[in-house]
Formats: C-alpha cells, sequence, structure tokens
C-alpha cells in the first residue's frame, strides 16, 4: 500500500519499482502463502497478533482469554510477506490448577513460520526463545529485562488497533491510565511528593515515546482523510521497530559551520536561524533551512567562490536525504523548505513545543522557534505525569 496524489509521481513509481528488488542470489525479495504457528510453555497463553495477519481460529488450551489484536487462535495466516514484515505477539502468564510458577525454570515460545519463497521452494524457519521466571514482587528482575523501544512500539500497536473501534480520547486515557501504573510500580518517590520521582535509566525513554505516540497521526487524526490514517496504522503495524521508533519519534539532525552534523532534540529549541534540519518521519524527509540560511541562499552566496564553505553547506543534508530515499520502502515524500515556508508545518507540528506563543519569548542566539500551538510540551506532560504517579489516589 502507498499513499501518493497520482500514478505519474516518483513516490510512486520508485516505491513501485522496489516491489521488484532483488536480493544477491537474484531473486525477489518476498514470500507468498504464510503460515505462522506460536507454540508456548504451559505457563504462558496466547493473548493475540498484531500485524498484516488474518486468523487461522486455530483454537487450543494454549489461547487466552484476555483478547488482544487478531485474537482467538495460535495459528496466523500472512498472504504476503517481506524481509521488513514484522508481528507483535501478545502472551498472558497463567498459573495453570493454581500451580506456582517454577521459579529459576525457565518459560518458552516457539515461532514456526512455512512459506513459499519467490524461487517456487517451500521453506520453514523455527524460531524458539526462552525466558527466566522471576517473582512479580522481585521489580528490580522485572525491570532488568525491560526494553523501552520493544515496549513503545507494542504500545503504539494496541493504541492503535484499539483507535479503530473506540473513540480517540477513549484511547488517549487509556494510554494514560497503563503509563501512570508503570510509574508508579516501577518508580522511586515518596507519596505525594512529585519532586521526588525518579526512573531507573531503562525506562527514562518510555514517557517521551508516549507523549510523541499521544500526538502521532496514528490517533490524531483531524486533518487526515480516513485514508491517510489507514496507510499510516497499516505501515506502523508491519514494519520493524527501528522504523516504527522513526514514525513514532522522528529524528532530527543539524548542520551548521559549527561541526559535524549532529543529532538534536526533537524541540523547538533545535530550530535556530543558523542551521539547517533535517527530519526523519519515515513517511517524510524533510530538510529545513533556518531563518539566516534561507536568506543566504536566496541572495545567491554559494554561487559565489568564497564562499564555498556554505556552498558544502547546503549540500550536505541533500547528500545525506538521497541515502535515505535510495533505499526506503516505501518511498518517503521529499520536502525542502525554509523559515516561515509553507510546508516547515510538517516539522513544527512534530517538534516538542517547548517554546510557543503562549510563553514568554526567549531572545539571544539559543532562543529557538516559538510554535503556535495549544499542546502541552514534553515537560509539561512530566510534571502532570509525576503528579499523578506519586498521588495514592490515581
Amino acid at each position: 500500500m502507498i499513499l501518493g496524489d497520482s500514478f505519474n509521481t516518483s513516490l510512486f513509481k520508485q516505491t513501485f519499482q522496489r516491489v521488484f528488488a532483488k536480493d544477491a542470489q537474484n531473486e525477489f525479495k518476498m514470500a507468498f502463502n504464510g503460515n505462522m504457528e506460536v507454540k508456548t510453555s504451559r505457563e504462558l497463553k496466547i493473548s493475540g497478533c498484531i500485524g498484516p495477519c488474518v486468523s487461522m481460529n486455530n483454537k487450543s488450551a494454549g489461547v487466552s482469554e484476555v483478547e488482544i489484536g487478531v485474537s482467538g487462535t495460535t495459528q496466523w495466516k500472512a498472504c504476503g510477506l517481506y524481509p521488513n514484515t514484522t508481528f507483535a505477539i501478545y502472551f498472558e502468564v497463567v498459573n495453570q490448577h493454581n500451580a506456582p510458577i517454577p521459579q529459576g525454570g525457565r518459560g518458552m515460545v516457539q515461532y514456526i513460520t512455512t512459506y513459499q519463497h519467490s524461487a517456487g521452494q517451500k521453506r520453514v524457519r523455527v524460531t524458539t526463545v526462552a525466558r527466566n521466571w522471576v517473582d512479580a514482587s522481585n521489580a528490580q528482575h522485572v525491570a532488568a529485562g525491560f526494553d523501552q523501544e520493544a515496549a513503545a512500539v507494542l504500545m503504539a500497536r494496541m493504541a492503535t488497533f484499539r483507535a479503530e473501534s473506540d473513540d480517540g480520547p477513549d484511547v488517549l486515557r487509556w494510554i494514560d491510565r497503563t503509563l501512570i501504573r508503570l510509574c508508579q510500580k516501577f518508580g522511586e518517590y515518596n507519596k505525594d511528593d512529585p519532586s521526588s520521582f525518579r526512573f531507573n535509566e531503562i525506562f527514562t525513554l518510555y514517557p517521551q515515546f508516549m507523549f510523541h505516540l499521544r500526538r502521532s497521526q496514528f490517533l490524531q487524526v483531524f486533518n487526515n482523510s480516513p485514508d491517510e490514517t489507514s496507510y499510516y496504522r497499516l505501515t506502523l503495524c508491519r514494519e520493524d521497530l527501528t522504523s516504527c521508533l522513526t514514525m513514532i519519534q522522528p529524528v532530527l539532525f543539524s548542520y551548521s559551520f559549527n561541526g559535524p552534523p549532529e543529532p538534536v532534540l526533537l524541540d523547538t529549541s533545535s530550530i535556530l536561524p543558523d542551521r539547517i534540519l533535517l527530519m526523519d518521519t519515515f513517511f517524510h524527509i524533510l530538510i529545513y533551512h533556518g531563518e539566516t540560511i534561507a536568506l543566504w541562499r536566496k541572495e545567491g552566496y554559494q554561487n559565489q567562490p568564497e564562499y564555498e564553505n556554505f556552498k558544502q553547506l547546503l549540500a550536505a543534508p541533500v547528500s545525506d536525504a538521497q541515502e535515505i530515499l535510495s533505499v526506503r520502502f516505501p518511498m518517503p515524500r521529499y520536502i525542502d523548505t525554509e523559515h516561515e515556508g509553507s510546508q516547515a508545518r510538517f516539522l513544527l507540528s512534530k517538534v516538542n513545543p517547548s517554546q510557543t506563543h503562549n510563553t514568554a519569548l526567549g531572545y539571544g542566539a539559543d532562543a529557538g522557534t516559538a510554535v503556535i500551538t495549544d499542546d502541552v510540551s514534553l515537560q509539561v506532560f512530566m510534571e502532570h505525569l509525576k503528579k499523578l504517579s506519586v498521588s495514592p489516589s490515581s
């Protein structure tokens, strides 16, 4: 599925050509008639799967009553598979017949995937994983196994799946409740004292991902047509972890005369007059020229021999963008914009609005750019999160 204005755009044509890309063995990078079965040890049951698949209705003893995504089965069908196709499988921990889970034992999960390769062979891939059981009361050991990036993507898929049938505000409240419960369970704090709240570094990025997820086009459907929303949600439920994280929290790079390109915060404070920014949202590759840079470019300084370094500065983000465009599938939309340009809205809608028209404008070289929005900033979001987490009533 590809979102484009017409069949004549390079975005559609190049994406269509990449469907038929070949690997080192000169074979198409695709497979057909995929079938995935999941088997577990008796302490685990399968709640469901979220991804490009349908249920095979294989109801067995391993099916959980807690339904998440495409549920009620241990087997799913996927008509087509690509190297980047991913599925999110959700499990429930159960104590069968009131038998305690053996401490020091291991929980097992096995994935059996069969498919027909483009070369014509039928292939079977079996992946078996084992994880140690620990007592839930021992929060330290539970925390040690937490992967905040994977958790953010799994939560994003759950929220997106819910948004298909629930109202938007209900989904946002559900995200907030689960985030508060996580903070209450794994945060260190004194009751009713928000300033005492501390999070282990294993969890520090997770609230930030949830903040950007709440503001993303996956859950905020205003100003998006239904087909745009469907495309964004379908892609989130299909791509790998790195790509999904880029969709949730876009990557921002800064180019300036002060040194080599560097990653910067996705924040209004990063939008400075003497910087060029490159933002990758997975769906868009955007180059933004700050006010001073845009002015120099209009004056044509890059065409004068004495400003060779300025010419190189302008070329650097374009070169990096082309590198991303040459390998990304599906092809992202390429946007070249500048300070107060109409398409600068793509950047301004994604950055954390730490400085808005409502806050006192800062002065000086590093003041950043104010964004006209009523959205709360990440700082305000974290303050409220801490208040609710340390309150016994929430």
